[in-house]
């Protein structure tokens, strides 16, 4: 069976098509057939403006009208597509969605923090880790970070925050919501004997093929920081050539790791495994349980 996610975020659009087979014990194992991602960066417009600019939503139809070309080429029969941080801010986002709607047949829905922070959790990453410790998942994506606490075997909280990168770029952050953050993570935390950070996102995943360690291997704090440093002392084109990242991700890297240092500190944790998930991940799973109810 082959599934697809549709994931509309602030700072892009992506697609992911996987196949669903089944071990031996006959639990299903998620493969990836494809990832697409487009730097649409609607967030750029909403949180300047409140509203999607015309360019940017022609640009948002025609990916998805190719996303469509490629779900046929794949024979891919099911599909969700989500949208989180920008098109919940958009003051247009119904305007918006019924030209996706007409134009490509994609029903989008329009997800609120606590969803996407129970998504991302649908990976269950932590279940198979050392039942001893407790979990953070931090999810820093353009608009949002959402943060879901697992602990003595079972999701303790989750939160979703209006804390995200292009907003930090945008300077439309406000001690408030740092604060809030913070003092979120230090209650929830603070009876729980030993934490460990679980990192999703583009940013962080770029962050980790960067340091070279190996898979399976967490990031420590202190390689966050001494990288925080690295990049912030370069300028924008001095990271794309150094790094040979895109200007797309090297101008989000620096206030995603300023994002993931925070809530690590604030939550106490020393390490950060990343495990090369995201919502769209958690859409793919999440597809493949509604339809083994219908």
């Amino acid at each position: 069976m082959r599934l697809a996610a549709i994931d509309i975020g602030s700072n892009a659009v992506r697609l992911l098509i996987s196949e669903v087979q089944h071990s031996d014990a006959g639990e299903p194992e998620f493969a990836k057939l494809n990832l697409v991602r487009v730097p649409i960066r609607l967030g750029f417009d909403v949180f300047d403006t409140g509203e999607i600019s015309p360019e940017r939503t022609a640009m948002l139809v025609e990916s998805l009208m190719a996303f469509r070309h490629l779900l046929r080429a794949y024979d891919v029969r099911h599909v969700k597509a989500c949208a989180t941080s920008a098109m919940r801010d958009a003051q247009n986002a119904p305007e918006i969605l019924e030209k996706v709607r007409a134009s490509t047949g994609f029903e989008v829905e329009v997800i609120s923090g606590d969803a996407e922070a129970s998504l991302i959790y649908e990976n269950h990453i932590a279940e198979h880790m050392d039942r001893d410790d407790s979990y953070l998942y931090i999810d820093v994506g353009g608009g949002s970070t959402e943060v879901t606490l697992f602990g003595e075997g079972r999701m303790i909280s989750k939160q979703s925050f209006d804390i995200g990168t292009i907003r930090v770029l945008k300077g439309k952050l406000e001690e408030r919501h740092w604060d809030g953050l913070k003092e979120y993570l230090r209650e929830a935390t603070k009876r729980l004997r030993h934490v460990t950070a679980i990192g999703s996102g583009g940013n962080i995943n770029k962050v980790f093929s960067l340091s070279q360690r190996k898979d399976g291997k967490p990031l420590t704090l202190e390689i966050l920081r001494d990288l925080y440093k690295e990049f912030s002392a370069c300028t924008l084109e001095q990271r794309m050539a150094l790094y040979r990242l895109r200007e797309d991700r090297a101008d989000v890297i620096v206030p995603a790791l300023q994002i993931y240092i925070s809530a690590m500190r604030w939550a106490g944790c020393e390490e950060i495994f990343v495990p090369k998930i995201g919502l769209a991940d958690g859409l793919v799973q999440h597809l493949y349980k509604d339809l083994l109810r219908d």
